[in-house]
This record gives structure tokens, sequence and C-alpha cells, in this order.
């Protein structure tokens, strides 16, 4: 058996992020959207977008639903403090 890669640690803490982060722009087909920042309830955090837009698939627009959840690697078992 392989041994398991050691588990990535977080460089913040749940206060620094949540005093420090700031909605970040995400671009899709052109269209300007922005990812809020999250706690989520897992315990981790990130940021989370969800938002429509419209893409065009053979000369129609089809109308879409974007869900995108974007999460620090480690932020679960990151400090509270």
């Amino acid at each position: 058996m392989r041994p398991m890669p050691p588990k990535t640690s977080c460089p913040v803490t749940l206060a620094q992020f949540v005093a420090k982060a700031e909605p970040l722009k995400v671009t899709i087909n052109g269209s300007e959207m922005l990812a809020e920042v999250k706690q989520f309830s897992t315990g981790s955090f990130g940021w989370y977008m969800n938002a429509k837009t419209v893409v065009m698939v053979d000369g129609k627009a089809v109308s879409v639903q974007i869900g995108m959840n974007m999460t620090v690697v480690g932020s679960k078992d990151a400090s509270r403090e």
C-alpha cells in the first residue's frame, strides 16, 4: 500500500480569513460575477457563488445556472482564533 500524503495545513486562521478575505471576481464566458466570502456548514471556509448566465450553443442562447464553491484546502482543521 502507498502511504497517505501528509494533510495540507491551512496558513490562516478562521478569524484572519473572515477579517481579511474579500469577494473574488470570477469571469465565465465573458460575464463577470462575484464569489462571496463564506464559512461553510462543514467548518471549512472559502468562497461561494450562485448565479445564472447565458451561453451560446450553435447560435442559440442557452441559460445556465452556476453553483461554485472554492474551499481553502485544510480550512476545516484550521485554528478558529
